[in-house]
């Protein structure tokens, strides 16, 4: 009998729910000692990290879907993980336009009829015909629209004002979508590719808290120091499937066990980053 997933719209409402819960998102602004203008320079470097992502993912999405365009099957098989890892970073923000996430980042349980379903686009569309059909026929309009897509959302971004509390607050919520959902494989079904977004998302969550460490050492040290052991934990822990050519093995090849150890890992992490809204007064 065939695995359902749940919706990724649907987990991600939930998600986000569990995490707003978790720090308080109706409590009255924290009493915090971070004055709101000691915010600016981190939010404007994690914007030039996006931009640099942003950049790499329009350049590495052309390479792809020329590939997939020519009929290159083990060429854009190859370049389908590096591609995704530069959106994985930036899903905090790359999440706020949810036209775009749905058209670049839906999986076949989003839409009615599945594979089959006209709407169901993207990297995973695309993911699907390349392993599960081992061909690219009819690809050309998908590569196409995900290519225009791309483009559209680095105009978008490019032209954006970060805000402090979807910027603080995702690095908590792309970990508890990690342990909740992702860890089940439920992402990159068809390629087993998903330890390459597990990295990346780490990657994205770890440069929010890393140009946050300042304030977050002024209003917590010892939390500071739990917080940058416990993202060591979890690189360290992913590190153990990394392959000699600097990719990963595929998800599939994890045990029951390596998938729990993970998703505890990463559940501790989440826990700790739920508390850094309040920590800046972003209640």
């Amino acid at each position: 009998m065939p695995m359902i997933f749940p919706s990724k719209q649907i987990c991600r409402r939930a998600l986000t729910m569990l995490a707003a819960g978790a720090i308080g998102l109706y409590a009255s602004v924290a009493s915090a000692a971070v004055n709101p203008l000691q915010l600016v320079a981190p939010i404007s470097e994690y914007k030039i990290y996006v931009s640099q992502n942003v950049e790499k993912l329009v350049n590495d999405t052309k390479r792809f879907t020329d590939a997939v365009k020519a009929g290159k099957i083990d060429r854009a098989k190859a370049l389908f993980a590096p591609t995704r890892m530069h959106y994985e970073r930036i899903e905090p923000v790359a999440e706020l336009f949810s036209d775009l996430d749905a058209s670049i980042d839906s999986r076949a349980d989003d839409h009615e009829l599945a594979e089959k379903d006209p709407g169901f686009t993207g990297f995973h569309r695309i993911e699907y015909a390349l392993w599960e059909q081992n061909s690219t026929d009819g690809m050309t309009p998908f590569a196409d629209k995900l290519m225009a897509d791309v483009n559209e959302l680095a105009t978008r971004l490019n032209t954006l004002t970060f805000p402090p509390r979807k910027v603080v607050g995702g690095a908590a919520v792309l970990m508890e979508e990690v342990a909740a959902t992702k860890i089940s494989g439920e992402e990159d079904r068809y390629s087993h590719t998903d330890l390459w977004d597990f990295q990346a998302n780490f990657e994205g969550a770890y440069k929010i808290v890393e140009l946050l460490q300042p304030l977050i050492e002024l209003e917590d040290p010892a939390f500071a120091d739990k917080t940058e052991k416990n993202f060591q934990t979890v690189f360290d822990t992913l590190a153990k499937y990394k392959t000699e050519d600097g990719g990963f093995k595929p998800y599939s090849d994890l045990s029951d066990s390596d998938r729990k150890l993970l998703a505890g890992r990463v559940t501790v992490l989440a826990e700790d980053l739920s508390k850094l809204r309040g920590m800046m007064g972003l209640n």
